[in-house]
């Protein structure tokens, strides 16, 4: 069993290192720099280092996606998680060596630890950006690592899974797009990127390996085809938009940065084609189907080789400059962009500023509803046409809210930010209620039957589990939903969302969470694990207009900026004042959002209508079948209780 497992890792090691060498030759990493030249070690040993990190880490979150999404419990998938802790151990070893060199990289002298290495390699590591990123990452390894040793459970991996995703974001930081002037759009695009690279890599590495190890081979193969199916699109969308963000133009494809992206790319177009060929010709066949493990170690090698060319692209420097230049403004400062022009409705529909995740999130998920309907109308099932409807247009919402004007100038604009706040929170959720995902994924995808789980097993899972039960709570989800608007606006968390890309993010995924969570307690037509009385349901929902109300009557009032280091100290000449314009986002956050809040009452009063009408006829069809059995049960306990009364006297 270990002669898989070596010739797999051998592959990838040896094909990464091709990958790494070719690519520092050519971008010149590796050749000595004059002043503060690190030496050979130091020059060779952290690109090294880094590219072992990302082969570990990359298995680490493949692998716990195979064992999450693919694997039944038994052998294979407890030697499978053994060979990812040992991934897991390596990953965090080889981050921290790596910080070393990077020190030592950034410093630009050789390997040595004179008087002062103590007091000046503590200070890098937790005065400067990169070195707490570097910290930051090292810490999410060794999370998900010691989560993975010391517990097994699916909920457990799980958690060691998205823990291990998380540690993608600070690689993006430290890489190019971390000073970029588009700097959203290339930690995103990087982020993805890092994800499901891992997820194809460490993917395949970890199926071939479990197969290995006794898995099914065909159960194996076809689920982890669709997961790599996914992921060659993600990859090749989220890297052609990094190399149209560092080459620019057509010209600088010659250079040899370009060159590297090219080589890569051809790369990557391989992989799609073997992935290709993995779903028509070998897994409908594989049963007849000779050389499989030696298909699967081609895919592997040329995987470690595009690792290897990516470890070396980011010692390349682009073509052309990553930063601002010359003179700035402060808007351009504070956010890395240009000030926009004055805000006309016009602009508001005209501006665009991609964010990748929100986009393709829209984007995927809309097609995989899609798909889910198809697949139910091919069955002979029904679904309602206003669903799927109302999915494509919450996302078409939500990309606008995360791309479009409203994002664009809502970092400059309170008003404007409170415009995509309650987009976030009031519209998008009601379309994402009405369309019901969660009892499409379960009527759409197949049952499992051996143990693993797939999304339909992890959606009712999810939705089933002690933590939903609570937070989905109807008051619960009202107390949050309301108080996330006093939290957010009057506590440090708007300025992390304001001025860093990970906090926008962040409110972004929060705000719609609560929406979701208070909306589904309404008006759900998904399953919960509660079901509130519809009086109840309006006294909430009353509630919320009200602390609405409050919310923005203290901003209307307010006279004094909530961030004047932000919405204060942009430079605008346009456009009201910054504290006028607070003001204005204040009467938004009443105004517009009282209209979606008078939507769903006339939803909560017409589902109440008709729920006590399916009552009625409930009662009428049981009238029938029992000849008005509870109607005569009825008005014998009352003649009986007439009978008990004493006569008057």
């Amino acid at each position: 069993m270990k002669r898989p497992r070596l010739i797999v890792a051998l592959a990838l090691v040896v094909a990464a290192i091709a990958g790494l060498w070719f690519a520092m030759e050519l971008g010149g990493a590796s050749h000595a720099s004059g002043l503060g030249d690190t030496g050979d070690l130091v020059r060779w040993g952290a690109p090294i280092l880094k590219m072992i990190a990302s082969l570990a880490g990359g298995l680490v979150i493949g692998g716990l996606g195979v064992a999450l999404f693919v694997l039944p419990p038994g052998t294979p998938a407890n030697r499978t998680l053994n060979l990812i802790l040992g991934a897991g151990i390596v990953w965090t070893l080889s981050l921290v060596v790596y910080i070393f060199f990077t020190y030592f990289t950034v410093v630009g002298t050789e390997l040595s630890f004179d008087d002062g290495f103590d007091a000046n390699f503590g200070f890098f590591l937790t005065e400067t950006s990169l070195g707490r990123l570097l910290l930051t990452a090292t810490g999410l390894s060794l999370v998900a690592t010691t989560v993975v040793a010391i517990a097994r459970r699916p909920f457990w991996l799980a958690v060691a899974f998205l823990v291990a995703v998380a540690s993608a974001w600070p690689f993006a930081e430290m890489s190019h797009s971390g000073t970029m002037a588009n700097h959203g759009l290339a930690i995103n695009s990087l982020v993805l990127h890092i994800v499901f690279v891992s997820l194809w890599t460490g993917g395949l590495t970890t199926t071939v390996v479990a197969m290995a190890f006794g898995a099914n081979r065909t159960d194996a193969l076809r689920r982890y085809s669709s997961i790599a199916l996914l992921s060659i699109a993600i990859v090749a969308i989220t890297g052609t938009a990094s190399a149209i963000i560092r080459i620019g133009t057509f010209d600088n494809l010659g250079s040899e940065y370009g060159i590297l992206i090219l080589v890569k790319a051809t790369a990557v177009v391989i992989l799609a084609l073997l992935g290709a060929r993995w779903r028509k010709a070998i897994i409908p066949h594989l049963d007849s189907t000779r050389g499989v493990a030696g298909f699967a170690l081609l895919e592997t090698a040329i995987l470690g080789v595009v690792v290897g060319l990516a470890t070396g692209l980011a010692r390349t420097a682009p073509p052309i400059e990553q930063t601002l230049t010359g003179p700035v403004t402060p808007a351009e400062i504070l956010t890395g962009r240009i000030l926009p022009g004055e805000w006309t409705w016009t602009a508001a529909f005209t501006t665009w500023n991609i964010d990748l995740i929100w986009t393709l999130f829209a984007v995927f998920t809309s097609i995989f509803y899609l798909w889910g309907v198809e697949r139910l109308r091919r069955r002979g099932d029904t679904w309602p046409t206003h669903r799927p409807i109302m999915w494509v247009g919450a996302m078409a919402i939500l990309v606008y809210t995360t791309s479009g004007g409203v994002a664009v100038y809502g970092e400059f604009l309170f008003s404007a930010h409170m415009i995509e706040h309650m987009l976030l929170t009031m519209l998008i959720p009601v379309g994402i209620v009405l369309a019901a995902p969660v009892t499409l994924v379960a009527r759409a995808i197949e049952v499992r039957h051996d143990g693993s789980r797939g999304m339909r097993e992890w959606f009712l899972g999810i939705i089933h589990s002690k933590w939903i039960g609570f937070v989905g709570h109807p008051l619960v989800s009202t107390v949050v939903f309301g108080l996330s608007l006093m939290v957010f606006y009057y506590s440090p968390l708007l300025s992390w969302a304001s001025t860093t890309h990970l906090g926008h993010e962040w409110m972004i995924l929060h705000f719609l969470l609560a929406g979701y969570l208070f909306v589904q307690a309404l008006i759900g037509v998904d399953p919960s694990p509660h079901r509130t009385s519809y009086p109840v349901r309006m006294i909430l929902l009353m509630g919320t207009m009200g602390f609405h109300a409050f919310f923005g009557l203290s901003l209307m009032t307010g006279t004094s900026l909530l961030l004047p280091e932000w919405f204060g100290a942009m430079g605008r000449t346009w456009g009201d004042s910054p504290l006028v314009d607070q003001q204005v986002g204040g009467a938004i956050a009443w105004g517009i959002g009282e209209l979606p809040t008078l939507i769903l009452s006339a939803m909560v009063v017409l589902s109440w209508i008709r729920s006590d009408e399916r009552e009625a006829k409930r009662s009428d069809r049981q009238a029938v079948r029992d000849h008005d059995a509870e109607l005569e049960g009825y008005n014998a306990m009352l003649e009986k209780l007439e009978k008990r009364r004493p006569p008057n006297r």
